[in-house]
């Protein structure tokens, strides 16, 4: 009896010890919780902090590293790095030096960072605005987004609100309430961002209309000023931009035409035209990745807050340019936002070819002749960024009307 006893406890103690050196899936595991020394962050941006997008994603990092209490040497930030296999170097490289959780910033990052993913499956790689991780369901790679198309349409608000005073003021009429809008690429997440951005706008301005200029380029200082340019002398009364340089605001502010952002807020270079800026705030993204590694705890395929979390923002408010009574409209739209009884994509609010829409297929399993897969329309409204973290809305809705084609 004795001799069985102890033949239990030596299988109890082994099971304990193989249950203690697994880990679920999506994470390595620390050996604990509160130990941040057991992490090293490598991050990988498509630009540096003269892009106002990288700079978002830095400033991100600088709060999350503060927040965990991490040293510097236990973050790494490589800049510059294109949308090529040169991000794959850099994501090894940081592998080698011993990096356990890397980040990539770009949309054309994926490939590179999922292939990296593959080589070393002790990492973990969580890449922002990609599509792919819940199809590929690799334990180590991870896709993340915001619904930033909330802040893109508070924003829209602030431009519909300074278009009707320009309005009452006289300055032109209803019918010439022409927003111009620079995009970078015609992928979903500028048509997602600048379609809600036009909702926005059309819930308090309703006849406002919009134009857009794409650049090619995410970064391009100059193609950026001079679509913002070309969209002013085409009578757009206001502008807004998903492009990521100085370039659009640069232009308003010369030519002393409102503008709403991205990313951040333009008020120190542009104190007479800036009004407000949408962004994601991705420190909340960069706290749960980190301290679902230290726990054990699962990091999921595809990772999605909003206004609610605190990973969708706007900057303070421009006095000086915005309307009266804006910020009494975002607070106002935002608390109906939070609360479900307002839906950006409300398919009452907008037609595609002066046609409602009532079913839509979007493409959210993403293949290479980007096949519709998934209906996202259901209880009146278009379910934005809930079937997969990266935008899908890809509907070109009446009233806005595209100058040029660039993928």
């Amino acid at each position: 009896m004795k001799k069985l006893l102890t033949i239990l406890l030596s299988v109890a103690m082994l099971l304990s010890f193989a249950a203690c050196g697994q880990n679920n899936a999506g994470t390595n595991g620390a050996d604990s919780a509160s130990d941040a020394k057991a992490v090293k962050l490598g991050f990988i941006f498509l630009h540096d902090e003269n892009s106002t997008y990288d700079k978002n994603f830095m400033d991100a990092a600088r709060a999350a590293q503060e927040s965990l209490g991490l040293s510097n040497d236990q973050v790494i930030f490589k800049t510059n790095i294109p949308e090529g296999n040169e991000c794959y170097e850099a994501a090894a490289d940081l592998a080698d030096q011993g990096c356990n959780i890397i980040f990539a910033d770009s949309f054309g990052h994926e490939p590179y960072m999922l292939k990296a993913a593959k080589e070393f499956p002790d990492v973990q790689f969580c890449h922002a605005t990609g599509t792919t991780a819940h199809t590929e369901k690799l334990a180590n790679f991870h896709n993340a987004f915001a619904s930033i198309y909330e802040g893109r349409y508070l924003a829209g608000i602030a431009a519909g609100m300074k278009l009707n005073e320009m309005i009452a003021n006289g300055e032109f009429t209803a019918e010439e309430a022409k927003i111009g809008y620079v995009g970078a690429y015609t992928y979903a997440e500028v048509i997602s961002g600048y379609t809600s951005f036009f909702l926005g706008a059309r819930s308090v301005c309703p006849t406002a209309t919009m134009e857009v200029q794409f650049t090619g380029s995410w970064y391009d200082e100059a193609l950026e000023k001079e679509a913002a340019t070309k969209l002013i002398s085409n009578g757009c009364k206001l502008i807004s931009q998903h492009a990521d340089s100085m370039g659009a605001p640069t232009a308003c502010e010369n030519a002393g035409i409102p503008n709403v952002s991205y990313n951040g807020s333009t008020v120190s270079a542009c104190p007479n035209t800036f009004i407000v800026s949408s962004r994601i705030d991705w420190t909340p993204y960069y706290e749960f990745v980190v301290n679902s590694y230290l726990e054990g705890k699962e990091i999921p395929y595809d990772w999605c807050e909003g206004l609610e979390k605190g990973s969708v923002l706007l900057t303070d408010i421009n006095d000086k340019a915005a309307a009266e009574g804006t910020k009494e409209a975002i607070e106002a739209a935002k608390a109906e936002l939070i609360a479900g009884n307002l839906h950006v994509f409300d398919t009452a609010t907008f037609t595609a070819e002066g046609k409602a829409l009532d079913s839509y297929m979007a493409d959210v399993d993403t293949d290479e002749a980007y096949t519709p897969d998934t209906e996202v329309v259901e209880g009146g409204y278009f379910h934005e960024s809930e079937k997969r973290s990266a935008p899908y809305f890809d509907l070109r809705i009446d009233g806005i009307n595209l100058l040029n084609e660039m993928y």
